[in-house]
């Protein structure tokens, strides 16, 4: 497993993102799926970064690993900000207008329609929120 923990501060993401790619493409990783990967892994970490310790400094942590029968990646995110489960958040109804729609929710439901599985848990004061992507 591969991981790096980072002050969970906007200016780190560039941090999370290299570290990211770096994995994905070590593992042969394909070009759409990592771009989608991509836009999973920043969404998470700017939410962690604007909400979960706010208006403290606290840290994140991000985990990579992959199997390879079938060829997959687990990622975790970890951190030790308020208790937050982004998955009880209703989806937004995509069919209406976007000025009829209610605030928030849109970049959860994007990294949900861009992994396969994902799960969240609160365990010793921390927020551990596990995705899984197949390639």
């Amino acid at each position: 497993m591969n991981k790096i923990t980072v002050d969970a501060v906007l200016e780190n993401l560039q941090t999370v993102m290299d570290f990211a790619t770096e994995n994905l493409e070590a593992h042969d990783c394909s070009m759409k799926v990592s771009m989608q990967l991509e836009l999973v892994i920043e969404e998470i970490f700017v939410n962690i970064s604007s909400y979960a310790y706010h208006p403290e400094i606290g840290s994140a942590t991000f985990c990579m690993e992959f199997e390879k029968e079938p060829a997959a990646v687990l990622m975790t995110f970890i951190d030790g900000g308020k208790p937050y489960n982004p998955l009880e958040k209703n989806d937004p109804d995509t069919t209406l207008d976007i000025d009829e729609r209610d605030v928030g929710g849109l970049g959860i439901f994007l990294v949900k329609k861009n992994v396969d599985e994902i799960s969240y848990e609160y365990a010793d004061g921390k927020n551990i929120l596990h995705m899984k992507r197949f390639f």
